[in-house]
């Protein structure tokens, strides 16, 4: 991925020209007009997360007082080049889109020439507030309603950055973080679009994401896919919500494959015809006893999820891709009729200093 900035000396905009490897054979470019700032305008608090990616952290804008979360990729993912993609792709998904975190845009430091990413400061991660208590670290399930309010965000936000032809590849509870909206009451932001595609490039497109919220198109190594992969990615989002745990637990693509299978039921012809002309299906298909059966409803019975919200689940996690629900889709059922607000358990922050190198909760 080819990528340029244009800016002055002085310059407040830059112009970031994310352009397609084979830019010869496609000549056309897409521009996205960036703010361009200074990074020194920033005065960082904590450390909020660091990994290979590169390292993300809260700061405060010396001027306007503004908290913010700041992005700086590891030269490992592309440098300005990655950097630049991602602004482009968040750019487009988060425009008018009160379920993705706001992009503010970028910040260049002056001494090094390095680029940050400069977003709107949420909170903490789904991950990090809900689905596992402070010290005890126990799952912890939610009520139905709060699991619809959640979900009608979420599918609310992947819905209009689908509209937009970005596929996020990557939705998972420490990609979601959680703020608060109008009355106090709870909002939903998706997250790092460090692994997001547009759907105008061409296939073939790569696996992307974290195992356990792969679908199994991508699992398999389907060389086109669309937004309903993320679709499964909400999905397993939902049943995690529901249940506390996360549904599909492999250690690798087949044992995550196998881990799907052994609630879904392994597809055929029928169900999935694209599905017996893979590799997989060759070794695992002609053995005997396959578990066949859906046994979905078993993990999710009516005491937790009622037969509206079981359609909803049920929906997204189908195997076959072109019969699983749309984002879209997905909020015309009539589980969503009724409007609950989303009151989510009390923040749990955590202090920190800047040098300590861990993850935390700031404030």
């Amino acid at each position: 991925m080819a990528a340029c900035v244009e800016a002055g000396a002085t310059a407040a905009i830059a112009t970031a020209i994310c352009a397609p490897a084979d830019a010869a054979a496609r000549p056309t470019r897409k521009r996205v007009r960036v703010a361009m700032g200074n990074a020194g305008d920033y005065e960082e608090t904590c450390r909020l997360g660091e990994g290979s990616f590169g390292a993300v952290v809260k700061a405060r804008h010396r001027g306007t007082g503004e908290a913010v979360a700041i992005k700086r990729l590891g030269a490992a993912l592309g440098g300005h080049g990655a950097l630049l993609r991602e602004a482009q792709l968040l750019e487009a998904s988060g425009r008018d889109n009160p379920f993705v975190a706001g992009f503010h845009g970028l910040a260049r430091d002056p001494s090094t020439m390095a680029l940050s990413l400069v977003m709107e400061y949420v909170g903490p991660s789904l991950h990090d507030l809900h689905l596992r208590r402070r010290r005890s670290w126990t799952p912890l399930a939610l009520p139905e309603a709060t699991v619809r309010a959640a979900m009608r965000q979420l599918l609310t936000g992947a819905s209009k950055m689908h509209e937009r032809r970005v596929i996020h590849r990557d939705i998972k509870p420490s990609n979601i973080l959680v703020g608060e909206g109008a009355n106090n009451l709870g909002v939903l932001k998706i997250c790092d679009f460090g692994l997001a595609m547009s759907m105008d490039e061409p296939p073939p497109y790569e696996p992307a994401g974290t195992l356990r919220y792969m679908a199994p198109e991508m699992l398999l190594e389907k060389p086109e896919y669309d937004e309903r992969v993320d679709a499964w990615s909400l999905g397993c989002v939902m049943a995690e919500l529901v249940n506390g745990w996360s549904p599909f637990q492999g250690l690798n693509e087949e044992g995550q494959l196998c881990a799907i299978f052994d609630v879904l039921g392994f597809p055929d012809g029928a169900t999935w015809p694209w599905f017996t002309s893979t590799a997989f299906a060759a070794v695992f298909m002609a053995e005997p006893g396959m578990q066949r059966r859906n046994l979905l409803r078993e993990h999710f019975p009516e005491k937790k999820l009622s037969k509206d919200g079981f359609e909803v689940l049920s929906g997204l996690l189908t195997c076959n891709p072109e019969k699983r629900l749309t984002a879209a889709a997905a909020l015309k059922h009539p589980w969503f009729a009724k409007i609950d607000a989303l009151e989510l358990p009390k923040r749990e922050e955590v202090a920190s200093t800047l040098p300590k190198r861990r993850r935390v909760l700031c404030v």
